[in-house]
């Protein structure tokens, strides 16, 4: 690699972080475009946010990402905040600007909509009912994401209504809240179905969700990728659906990061998404 080789410096701050996959795949490519620097994770306490953030210019980075539990807080910390991070609630990128000053964006929902495409090409928005289970921020941002591309009806469903209520709110439009006896009857009809809470993820509950009504041919989504197939995803597997994991979100919002700090997009190829999954499965 040579001096005159182009230059990247990045992370990812959360607390905990070190479990997180994005420096395995933003290193990958790096390699892959023969650049200079790295990415790394930044385990950063709550109380040390806006330290951390402040100091990106002064030490050289491009940028960040951030992770679990600083998104939101972030939101008050940078300069500048877009809409769809605004619209989510939440921050998961941020950009240093030649000033120095601090751009907050959130690359989620178009990396959940990108998972999806990916999967499956053919799929639209706008084939019929979807139903998102969860509330939280994960949930906004694929809520956001489905509306952006045309979804006419979600059904939103949350063991505490209150939140599911507030959520569709927000958004002002496309979102009906229902009560969390309902989860099992919502699905018929319906041609996607997405679970964007922490229920299956290793070390949590699977998901109390029963797939009975629910269409062979609807499409069933989670955002959780450790394990890569959660027991909700093979149920709905065995049952005959099309699943798709939450590692595809992962790999696509790193790209979005990519153009925001060096102006380029980097591949989410089969081979990067081997490597993602071998460490996943070999940990």
């Amino acid at each position: 690699m040579s001096h005159n080789s182009p230059f990247l410096l990045a992370g990812v701050m959360g607390w905990p972080v070190m479990h997180s996959r994005s420096p395995l795949m933003h290193n990958h490519w790096m390699q892959q475009h023969q650049m200079a620097g790295a990415y790394v994770p930044l385990a950063i306490a709550p109380e040390g946010l806006a330290a951390a953030l402040h100091s990106l210019k002064p030490l050289g980075f491009a940028g960040c990402n951030l992770t679990i539990p600083h998104k939101q807080t972030a939101m008050l910390i940078v300069d500048e905040v877009d809409d769809a991070a605004q619209r989510i609630g939440a921050i998961s990128c941020v950009t240093v600007r030649p000033d120095g000053s601090l751009a907050g964006s959130n690359n989620d929902a178009a990396g959940f909509i990108r998972n999806l495409k990916e999967a499956q090409p053919d799929w639209r928005a706008d084939q019929g009912p979807v139903v998102v289970i969860g509330a939280g921020g994960g949930s906004r941002a694929v809520c956001y994401g489905l509306l952006q591309v045309g979804a006419r009806e979600i059904r939103l469903v949350n063991r505490h209504f209150e939140r599911a209520l507030q959520l569709a709110t927000d958004f002002g439009g496309g979102i009906t809240a229902y009560p969390w006896s309902q989860r099992h009857e919502l699905l018929a009809y319906a041609a996607l179905v997405v679970n964007t809470t922490s229920q299956g993820m290793v070390g949590q509950t699977a998901l109390d969700v029963q797939l009975h009504s629910l269409p062979i041919s609807a499409l069933v989504a989670d955002i959780v990728y450790i394990p890569l197939e959660t027991p909700f995803l093979a149920e709905a597997r065995l049952r005959g659906n099309t699943t798709v994991n939450g590692l595809g979100m992962l790999l696509h919002q790193g790209p979005l990061a990519w153009k925001a700090w060096c102006g380029m997009e980097p591949a989410v190829t089969p081979a990067l998404r081997r490597l993602l999954e071998n460490s996943i499965t070999s940990a």
